[in-house]
């Protein structure tokens, strides 16, 4: 965007020294001599003068010459000036989103001031709330997934490709040795399992891809799950070939947007090379068939691959979306420690529409009549490795209702520390055609808000702070009330 960006700078001082000047495009044109159609290209950044008419331009709107060429904006300009050159803007492939260049320019150009307001806008609150590049290239990306209902055709077709050129039968279980071997013979690597846990500072890392000798480096506390998910993703980077990548996992830094995305790539094929997408189909077209909800058929689903429950879960926001056509639902993972009274969402996506339990940024107490939360308190009590339960989810505020399947794990890298995989389907027509279990009775009900601050139960037993925020919005809404009949008495 370098040449753009020259050009639409010129353009955007252009337009503001005119408009300081109460010009229209066609007084300027009289003024200057310049044709209406060719000031108007300046403008949008579409062309660039040339230096006579640049320095006819500038004696006739009596700004100097080297103010006119400079790149330099004013205050007003500025943040859109840093926008354009920040590399966030030129990392995110905008094309991912059906945005050209052409048109962000276009948009740029046509309002500036309201941009700009935006963007400062944008600005303060990612100061406000600590946002950071991480957060927003994270953002994006989930934002990337939702667009698509977080399924990707080719990337399962991709799948299917890889399984039959290596003869891996994906109507068995895949394990670690199956796949260690094409790592192995075909690409060339040299696994070394003990390195990692030689070093105390690595803590969670699991493990280090060494590209110059093709070394990967693990720690010897993975169990096979862990190691076959890792052994997929490195095997999704070679047979996609991808180049851009992370070289760590979990990853500690990135270098450019590219390497976030290619990560989520990565993940998604060893997702549905681990749960292929036929097997987990049938076995939820089996639960799903039954008049009441069978757990030990849905834990011997999650039981039925090389995976972590974490990774069956989030397989079902693949599957569910394109298979079931069940596009309402969302996906959270929270953590805790045992004997702490806090709980974070460090992980969420929410397909077709921004669904009530979602992250926050301003310390609120999250809702603890959630099954996510209720069963890390379960778990953190009962030493169990896997504790699963289900409720459905009434939120009396916007009159919503969600099935919530939860289950709760240790956290494999922190002691005494646990992680709850929650997926929620919004209760609708669409999902009463497709779960004929809906009215089992012994699936618990159970009304719930967002967080506790927000939320109008009465006498709840776990609240954990007054309904503060909630209380000042019928404040405000009885004041109002009170100025408009007021304003109404003595108007009349």
């Amino acid at each position: 965007m370098e040449e753009d960006y020259i050009k639409l700078i010129f353009g955007l001082k252009l337009k503001q020294i005119r408009t300081d000047k109460n010009l229209s495009l066609f007084g300027l044109s009289k003024l200057s001599g310049l044709s209406k159609s060719y000031l108007n290209e300046i403008e949008n950044g579409k062309k660039y003068p040339k230096p006579d008419k640049i320095a006819i331009l500038s004696e006739k709107l009596d700004v100097p010459y080297d103010q006119m060429v400079s790149l330099k904006l004013d205050k007003n300009l500025a943040p859109i000036g840093d926008l354009l050159q920040s590399k966030i803007l030129k990392e995110i492939p905008l094309e991912l989103f059906g945005i050209k260049e052409s048109n962000l320019i276009d948009i740029v150009a046509n309002a500036p001031a309201k941009v700009n307001a935006f963007i400062s806008t944008i600005i303060e609150i990612a100061q406000n709330y600590n946002f950071s590049r991480e957060s927003f290239f994270l953002a994006s990306v989930r934002s990337f997934q939702e667009a698509n209902q977080n399924y990707f055709e080719d990337l399962e077709q991709s799948v299917l490709k890889f399984s039959k050129a290596y003869q891996v039968d994906l109507d068995q279980t895949i394990t670690s040795n199956d796949l260690e071997d094409i790592l192995v013979e075909e690409y060339g690597y040299t696994i070394e399992n003990n390195e990692l846990s030689n070093y105390e500072a690595l803590g969670n890392l699991r493990s280090v891809f060494v590209p110059k000798t093709k070394t990967l480096l693990l720690t010897n506390e993975i169990d096979d799950p862990q190691r076959t998910f890792i052994y997929a993703k490195e095997l999704a980077y070679n047979f996609l070939d991808i180049n851009e990548r992370l070289y760590t996992f979990p990853w500690i830094k990135f270098d450019s947007f590219d390497q976030v995305l290619n990560n989520f790539y990565a993940s998604y094929f060893a997702g549905a090379l681990i749960i292929p997408n036929a097997k987990i189909k049938a076995q939820l077209h089996k639960i799903f068939e039954k008049e009441t909800f069978d757990t030990s058929l849905f834990l011997e689903a999650i039981d039925a691959f090389n995976a972590s429950p974490e990774s069956f879960y989030q397989r079902l926001t693949n599957i569910l979306p394109k298979a079931f056509n069940i596009q309402n639902l969302f996906f959270l993972r929270f953590t805790h420690k045992a004997k702490s009274d806090k709980f974070y969402l460090k992980k969420e996506l929410h397909l077709s529409h921004h669904h009530s339990p979602h992250a926050n940024e301003t310390n609120e107490h999250y809702c603890r009549r959630w099954v996510s939360l209720k069963m890390l308190k379960d778990i953190s009590k009962n030493k169990k490795e896997h504790v699963f339960d289900m409720q459905i989810s009434d939120y009396e505020n916007d009159g919503s209702k969600y099935l919530v399947l939860s289950s709760a794990t240790k956290d494999p890298f922190k002691e005494r520390h646990y992680r709850s995989i929650s997926i929620g389907l919004l209760i609708n027509k669409q999902l009463q055609r497709k779960l004929n279990f809906l009215d089992d009775p012994k699936i618990k009900h159970q009304k719930v808000g967002v967080t506790c601050e927000r939320c109008a139960i009465k006498d709840c037993k776990v609240r954990q702070a007054p309904a503060v925020i909630l209380d000042k919005a019928a404040k405000n809404k009885k004041i109002e009330s009170i100025v408009e009949e007021l304003t109404t008495k003595f108007t009349s």
